[in-house]
């Protein structure tokens, strides 16, 4: 039976599973979709009319995510997070910003824990839901998470937007928060082909920002290189970066002649516990 604590959206209190359907004492209801998941994204919290990656964006980064060019740094997620959980297996779990799950999902089948994957975009929650049915699939924001108060003894940031408050919040004291970043080199060569002034990645430095609510762990780098053997592959890197919403046509041109890409990944795991 699942552990997770859902609240409502619009007057959080807990909500119930009553049928198909979840409802809080206030009689505010959300149905289940077909597909699985939760859709608790009220329409006053969305700043346009579908938020997050398209389906484009999404099926771009699900195919190059199981291509498995990064699957050793969800392999090094999983070690961190075992070798600091206790007892896993009890854990429950939050992947904020999960996209469509492809992390979510090899990290609950690694630890065999409780575990709630959350994005803003519906199409990429749809995606995630075909992966793991045990998963709790939220379309929510991860500014107004819908989960209680210091109901999570983790969380998960993978290249998402940080919200410290928001993310302290569902966390229980002493819980933990992996929080994981591109280091200086990330994405070097494909950076060049787009921009005539490469400078260093990174700039993020979330121990800063979760200062008030979180104390410092551990952080470890993790660096390896890949290649790209194909145009297709190219261009799916590239709709799953940034970089790839602000293409000027010299630089649109240089990618669409790309054939072959030998790239380095550089990564940063920052691990941070809430503050008691």
């Amino acid at each position: 039976m699942s552990r997770t604590r859902l609240i409502c959206p619009v007057c959080r209190e807990p909500l119930e599973a009553v049928d198909k359907r979840l409802q809080c004492g206030h009689n505010h209801s959300f149905d289940r979709a077909r597909q699985g998941y939760w859709n608790l994204l009220l329409a006053q919290k969305k700043r346009s009319k579908a938020p997050g990656d398209n389906a484009e964006m999404v099926q771009a980064r699900q195919r190059f995510l199981e291509a498995g060019y990064y699957a050793p740094l969800c392999d090094a997620i999983g070690e961190l997070l075992q070798a600091w959980l206790p007892n896993a297996k009890a854990a429950n779990l939050l992947d904020l910003g999960c996209g469509e799950g492809w992390y979510t999902d090899r990290l609950q089948r690694q630890l065999g824990c409780e575990m709630t994957g959350l994005d803003i975009s519906k199409e990429a929650i749809k995606t995630a839901c075909r992966r793991n049915k045990a998963i709790t699939w939220l379309v929510a924001t991860g500014a107004d998470i819908p989960l209680a108060d210091d109901s999570v003894d983790a969380a998960t940031l993978v290249f998402s937007r940080l919200m410290p408050a928001p993310t302290a919040r569902v966390i229980t004291p002493g819980g933990l928060l992996l929080v994981v970043y591109p280091g200086a080199n990330h994405l070097r060569a494909l950076r060049q082909l787009i921009y005539t002034d490469v400078r260093d990645g990174g700039g993020l430095d979330p121990a800063a920002q979760l200062a008030d609510g979180f104390e410092p762990v551990c952080e470890q780098a993790l660096a390896f290189e890949f290649t790209l053997d194909s145009p297709d592959t190219v261009q799916d890197l590239l709709a799953m970066t940034p970089h790839g919403q602000r293409l000027k046509a010299d630089a649109r041109q240089r990618l669409a002649a790309c054939t072959k890409l030998h790239e380095q990944a550089d990564f940063r795991l920052a691990l941070f516990r809430k503050r008691a």
